[in-house]
């Protein structure tokens, strides 16, 4: 049941019985001679190096933006304008954005638990979707994000442009040519040695120009605190999955993509504030995932504040075969041989280094736009998206509660499990609610 067809089935299943709605087949589509015009939400750091790269592409047109902070807006408009000629709309609420008919295909770039809603919507609004990693905050969302995609026929690419830079297929089709002999280890890792310790800060009042209650949204309502605030955020389990889902939905796709397997037997995490037990993150500084496919292991490892990881390198995905282990990142790859040991091949010949070319979140951009025109699967789609946003979940459900979990895919649950079950879901303040599609 771990094999790439039967994944492809099983995720066609999930989303079984979505034909009693009526799909938009013709609505918001875009001919290949067609401007495209798009628009913004969530405007800081990544959702701007996303716009400059779609305005890059000549045939791309910013209608709008939109941001909860009127000092990002702001900035940010003022940028549009020095770089393509022409000032966007400006929003504070995306549901306003949405009713611009103009509006072709949305970005959606704000923190993590704010990506289900305006995708959904936007979907809705008959928009096509650039929506940033991991897709969704919960396995619940990720459910509900495929089958509006397919509801309302949208093409929606997930932001893991790794999916889009060549060598990383190249190094997939090197694992999957069989050279490497049995492969029953793969390990993946992100070692941050840029950061260090977020001091613990006071609460303290809004900043001047935030909405912070729609900063919030759907997450539980408290005090602000600078530290939850812009990038920060991804440190809390209200808003996001720590580096499990940031880093590990890129390196963990490529491992699943290169074994050709997708569904784990049981997931067991274990790890912690090690590095700085006293700052002010919730997610752990220190983790290790081991997800069981019954045939190999697969190794998620992440920790802060040192590099010091597996090859020298920061981070990456290693394939640890008979003859030899192939080394991925986003560099190159390269094939190292297995030379002392009882499975070693005298015959092996090793790869060096074969370089990235650097394009990948462009490429990425490129093959989102093209699709819009033909209405064909982007390369990373949403159930790729999905998938691999499910499997970091995995990790960090079995991280908080301490022990091994248990996965049934084709249930969407995990077996006989109450505790872990309830982490499944996404629990929303109100008066926010999570839509039925």
């Amino acid at each position: 049941m771990n094999d790439r067809r039967t994944f492809i089935r099983n995720t066609a299943f999930a989303t079984a019985g979505l034909t009693a709605f009526p799909t938009i087949l013709h609505a918001g589509q875009v001919s290949a001679n067609d401007k495209i015009t798009v628009a913004l939400i969530g405007c800081k750091g990544q959702g701007w190096a996303n716009l400059r790269t779609f305005l890059g592409q000549k045939e791309v047109v910013c209608a709008a933006l939109c941001d909860v902070d009127q000092n990002i807006l702001n900035e940010r408009a003022a940028d549009v304008e020095k770089l393509a000629g022409y000032r966007p709309k400006l929003y504070g609420d995306f549901r306003k954005l949405l009713e611009q008919k103009d509006i072709d295909a949305v970005i959606v770039a704000t923190p993590d638990h704010w990506h289900c809603l305006p995708m959904l919507y936007a979907c809705e609004a008959e928009k096509d979707v650039f929506v940033e990693k991991p897709l969704g905050n919960t396995i619940q969302e990720c459910n509900i994000m495929v089958k509006a995609t397919h509801r309302y026929n949208r093409v929606v690419q997930v932001a893991q442009w790794q999916r889009s830079d060549p060598h990383w297929k190249d190094a997939v089709n090197y694992v999957h040519s069989g050279k490497l002999g049995r492969v029953r280890s793969v390990r993946s890792w992100s070692y941050v040695g840029w950061k260090g310790s977020i001091p613990v800060q006071p609460d303290s009042d809004v900043p001047a120009g935030v909405d912070y209650d729609m900063w919030l949204g759907p997450a539980p309502k408290r005090p602000f605190n600078i530290n939850r605030f812009h990038f920060t955020f991804r440190w809390y389990w209200d808003y996001a999955g720590g580096l499990m889902t940031d880093w590990g939905v890129h390196l963990l796709d490529y491992a699943l993509y290169g074994m050709n397997q997708y569904v784990p037997k049981s997931v067991m995490a274990t790890g912690g504030k090690y590095a700085y037990p006293n700052d002010a993150m919730e997610t752990p500084d220190t983790l290790m995932a081991m997800y069981d496919f019954g045939d190999f292991g697969l190794l998620w490892d992440h920790t802060i504040g040192i590099y010091g990881a597996n090859f020298g390198r920061g981070h990456g995905v290693a394939f640890v075969g008979e003859y030899g282990t192939l080394v991925v990142d986003r560099s190159g790859w390269e094939v190292l041989a297995e030379t002392n040991s009882v499975s070693a091949n005298k015959d092996f010949i090793p790869v060096p280094l074969q370089k990235s070319q650097g394009k990948g979140l462009e490429l990425h951009v490129r093959n989102f736009l093209d699709c819009m025109k033909t209405r064909e699967k982007p390369v990373c789609d949403i159930e790729t998206g999905a998938h691999i946003a499910r499997i970091a979940h995995l990790g960090n459900i079995s991280y908080r509660l301490g022990r091994k979990v248990f996965w049934d895919h084709d249930k969407q649950e995990f077996i006989n499990d109450k505790e872990a079950n309830y982490l499944v879901n996404a629990h929303y303040r109100k008066p926010w609610e999570l839509p039925k599609v």
